[in-house]
């Protein structure tokens, strides 16, 4: 209802979904895409100067008005309620532009300063990312699941100078306040005032959408992601103008398979990295809509059936690998996905039996990508290419994949090591700039001429490339190496398994040993916990090397349904 209350009632059209797809004009709307494609594959230059507000945004803009472009919304929000909000390109811009001019002149940000965004899955959120974009103001996305000590890390390490947020994390905000110094103003979305802070709704009135969008560089920053590392404090990570501005031309267009004539769903938090790919520039470089479910938590028994991706003209869908686990536990026979046609997943591993099982239910493949908050999508399963399952793909242009030993030396086909991409002699410019402050970490993010990615894989003779674990995840138990990830799809395709985890645990004898977390399935909550334990055990010896299986035995907690073998 708020959303509704100050967006200009002509900016919530709301039109009839069966109007959206039909005619679109290939050869006219995919010269944009084609032109970032082909920077992408190192056939045109970078162009010194580039924002992806004025270059692609305000394009298409140009497109659909005058009429090359399909009739579909560039933005769709829903929430369980039943209100809805689509914008056009043309929208788009408008209130964008209008937000623009709010962190300027109301907030007071220039050029360069950083802005701290902890929202959830509502409208405004893209709405200040563009406006960032037209202003030159690094965007610093957040989870509304940071606490107040987790927020005022972040504030005192950005030196952000604005922190945009709703009523529930504002009183966390305010309870750090004091320790933030380089903090000069607070902009609130929320319906009523707050004390102390601007109201985004309030200033949404009286301020005017006349805005030039400022002239950056391509490789001026655009944006910070707070990464964990296996130790320390988070590091910042510092995205470009065209590194995910142009980056994700080629992965949208062949791994997520986007036309101007799709419609994209992502389920990614907006704390996180993958709905800055999912959610807002490989679907908009291709022209395709961004679709939003307001959704404050991914629950498949209660969400997926009421969007049921049948009531709304979903065409591509992209969710993390542990809500597709999810989703097979239930029955989709029952579902007609009429619009639905491209599947993709990244954030973690997939298992096979899992896209194995949604193929039966869906019959679609799960097309699985792989990258870094460093990086752009980095391999994926692509277009038109053989689908391995449990691979993650090939390399996406303009990276050079390999895999190399700790020295920096490219490996043989089959043999395992640190998954790497080329920087010397030519770094690629979708890569990171750097970790801000933190020379020795962004130094040591190369060995010999490659970014070593910290996880490790290996490539087969074809290219595909398969991941094994994080670096520091390995697990090395009496001098074998036993990756989590290879237990977890092993224990996963027992029946008795809902969802697992697995972890090294100390032992005197062999230094390390395996130890799963394990999920149970309601069907299995009251099985005797010793026999059980011993059929997985002998599952996974029969499954994956015998080696591997989990020695740790403890008690199931019947009461959750957690089994830890």
């Amino acid at each position: 209802k708020f959303i509704k209350s100050w967006i200009p009632q002509c900016l919530r059209i709301l039109r009839s979904p069966c109007r959206f797809f039909h005619g679109c004009n290939r050869l006219l709307t995919s010269q944009i895409i084609s032109y970032y494609d082909s920077i992408n594959q190192c056939k045109k230059e970078l162009p010194e100067y580039f924002n992806f507000a004025s270059d692609v945004l305000d394009e298409w803009l140009r497109l659909e008005k005058d009429g090359r472009r399909p009739a579909n919304p560039a933005f769709w929000w829903v929430n369980d309620e039943g209100e809805e909000v689509k914008w056009s390109f043309e929208e788009l811009g408008f209130l964008s532009r209008k937000a623009a001019n709010i962190l300027s002149e109301a907030c007071g940000l220039q050029r360069g300063d950083r802005v701290i965004a902890v929202l959830p899955r509502i409208p405004e959120w893209w709405l200040l990312n563009v406006a960032c974009m037209r202003t030159g103001i690094v965007f610093i996305p957040g989870t509304s699941q940071l606490t107040a000590k987790d927020l005022l890390y972040r504030l005192q390490a950005s030196k952000a100078k604005c922190i945009i947020t709703n009523d529930t994390l504002a009183p966390a905000v305010e309870s750090v306040m004091p320790d933030c110094q380089f903090l000069k103003s607070k902009l609130i979305v929320a319906k009523g005032s707050r004390d102390g802070w601007l109201n985004l709704k309030e200033l949404f009135v009286v301020t005017s959408a006349d805005h030039k969008c400022v002239k950056t560089r391509s490789e001026d920053p655009m944006l910070i992601y707070f990464t964990s590392g296996s130790t320390g404090s988070p590091k910042m990570v510092v995205q470009s103008h065209s590194s995910y501005g142009i980056g994700f031309a080629t992965s949208g267009r062949y791994w997520m398979n986007l036309t101007p004539s799709d419609i994209m769903w992502n389920t990614s938090d907006t704390g996180w990295v993958k709905a800055a790919w999912s959610s807002v520039f490989a679907p908009w470089i291709c022209g395709s809509c961004v679709f939003v479910h307001s959704m404050p938590q991914f629950k498949p028994t209660q969400t997926f059936p009421r969007i049921k991706l049948e009531k709304y003209p979903i065409t591509a869908f992209c969710t993390a690998p542990t809500a597709y686990r999810m989703l097979v536990q239930h029955d989709l026979s029952s579902y007609k996905f009429m619009s639905l046609k491209h599947c993709v997943s990244g954030g973690e591993p997939l298992n096979p039996e899992v896209m194995a099982k949604w193929k039966i239910q869906t019959g679609l493949d799960i097309c699985e990508g792989y990258g870094q908050t460093e990086t752009v999508t980095i391999c994926a399963n692509m277009k038109g290419m053989e689908i391995k399952p449990g691979s993650l793909g090939k390399a996406v242009p303009p990276y050079d994949v390999q895999i190399i030993d700790d020295h920096g030396a490219i490996l043989p086909a089959g043999v395992e090591g640190n998954i790497a991409v080329r920087v010397q002699p030519t770094r690629p410019f979708c890569l990171f700039s750097e970790y801000v402050d933190n020379p020795e970490k962004t130094a040591a993010s190369v060995c010999g001429n490659f970014y070593v990615t910290g996880d490790r894989g290996i490539m087969d003779e074809e290219g595909y490339v398969w991941f094994v674990g994080r670096v520091d995840d390995i697990i090395n138990s009496s001098g074998y190496r036993i990756g989590p990830f290879e237990v977890e799809s092993a224990l996963i395709q027992h029946p008795a398994v809902s969802e697992s985890a697995v972890v090294s645990s100390p032992d005197p004898i062999r230094g390390e040993v395996v130890k799963a977390f394990i999920v149970l399935a309601p069907a299995f909550v009251s099985h005797d916990p010793e026999k059980l334990t011993h059929e997985l055990q002998q599952h996974v010896k029969k499954v994956t090397a015998p080696y591997k299986y989990p020695r740790k035995v403890g008690t199931p907690q019947k009461k959750i349904g957690l089994l830890i073998v």
